[in-house]
């Protein structure tokens, strides 16, 4: 018989510490994203199964807690991802015909970890910009996710980057079946060239060709010359290298500080993005801590296709790798049913500072807070001193 309180495989309490430090990136990142003029929603933890899976690609309903309402008898899910649901408040709900940024920040929760170490219920923070196809919103996306992490701390973040179309213009007249394209996506992104050999070997001999070169298209900005000349000449390919080297040069004159790398095999969410994809790894961490890039088609299944680009990221990972914060400073105070020491607390609560009164019998109990001074009675009056 499990204990009452045994939690599930990968779930689990988020305590003092690592809360205080969660809740005070949160409240930093959408600081930040309001600064970029990004407006807050907040998006249903549930809703109706088919608009949660409505623009998600493939592989996303097995992600999905589902269960059914008592209220109308149809299928809800649990989000396990926020975007879908943003792109329905932009197409029906806010209804703009112009440039939309919207930023957001809530739990996740999904039927399987992503790895060993991670949670089923990440908390998500993202930022999707609608209304604009060009790279300038892609670019200013960018500058968003690099200044997110740079805000939480975090130093040694490479910026890994490539782009669906290249994909897309390689099987440009080839028909595979969702399954053939799963598993071609998935042995490119893991570079498995016995595997890759196995499923193109039916392929015209230009499509084979570049499909065997792109898990060797890796490494810094001289891979867009390298794929400029082992790719095919199709206009995709010209476009996404070319939006790519844009892009670079952007980032690398205004972020000195990240490393670029280019990866055009890595094509992970291919079903979902429609251009340029980016993925921000950084130092203890084997996965990517942050991902984004443009789904145009996103919207289109609430019958508004708009131009859309965005990231997210998982507050929880982000704050394991970052130096912990330095607690809050606080005063300590007596506890006592004095009517003027109550005031004094009072005054102090008002004035913006934490307080921590010392209850009876805990007056030598460590807590979350750096008390640096205390509340003592002089003369008439209660005054903080330093201690």
């Amino acid at each position: 018989m499990s204990s009452a309180w045994l939690l599930p495989e990968h779930i689990a309490d988020v305590l003092p510490s690592q809360a205080r430090r969660i809740e005070e990136l949160r409240r930093e990142l959408l600081d930040m994203a309001r600064s970029y003029g990004c407006e807050l929603v907040i998006p249903p933890l549930l809703e109706h199964l088919d608009s949660l899976l409505s623009g998600t690609g493939s592989g996303s309903e097995i992600k999905l807690f589902k269960l059914v309402d008592q209220l109308s008898g149809r299928s809800l899910g649990l989000r396990a991802d926020t975007t879908p649901q943003v792109a329905r408040i932009d197409a029906h709900l806010l209804n703009r015909r112009g440039v939309t940024r919207l930023c957001y920040c809530g739990p996740v929760v999904h039927t399987r970890p992503d790895g060993l170490n991670t949670s089923r219920e990440p908390l998500q923070f993202g930022v999707e910009i609608y209304g604009h196809a060009g790279l300038e919103a892609d670019l200013e996306v960018h500058d968003l996710a690099l200044d997110a992490l740079r805000r939480a701390g975090l130093s040694h973040v490479m910026l890994d980057l490539g782009d669906a179309r290249l994909l897309q213009a390689v099987l440009d007249g080839i028909k595979l079946s969702a399954d053939a394209l799963d598993a071609l996506t998935a042995a490119l992104a893991a570079k498995d060239m016995a595997q890759l050999a196995a499923l193109t070997a039916d392929m015209p001999t230009t499509a084979r060709e570049a499909l065997l070169a792109l898990p060797s298209l890796y490494g810094g900005r001289e891979v867009l010359a390298e794929a400029a000349r082992r790719l095919p000449e199709h206009p995709l390919v010209k476009a996404a290298l070319a939006d790519l080297e844009w892009l670079a040069g952007h980032l690398a004159a205004v972020h000195p500080e990240i490393s670029l790398g280019f990866d055009l095999a890595d094509l992970q969410g291919y079903a979902y993005y429609t251009g340029i994809r980016f993925a921000a790894y950084a130092r203890g961490c084997s996965d990517a801590v942050l991902r984004g890039g443009r789904y145009d088609e996103v919207g289109a299944a609430f019958g508004r296709r708009r131009p859309a680009v965005g990231f997210s990221l998982d507050l929880k990972t982000l704050v394991a790798l970052v130096t912990p914060t330095p607690l809050r400073a606080a005063v300590r105070a007596p506890w006592g049913e004095d009517a003027s020491l109550r005031q004094a607390v009072r005054a102090l609560r008002e004035q913006g500072e934490t307080v921590a009164c010392v209850l009876p019998g805990h007056e030598h109990e460590a807590d979350e807070f750096d008390c640096d001074r205390e509340l003592v009675r002089e003369h008439a009056g209660w005054v903080v001193r330093t201690l």
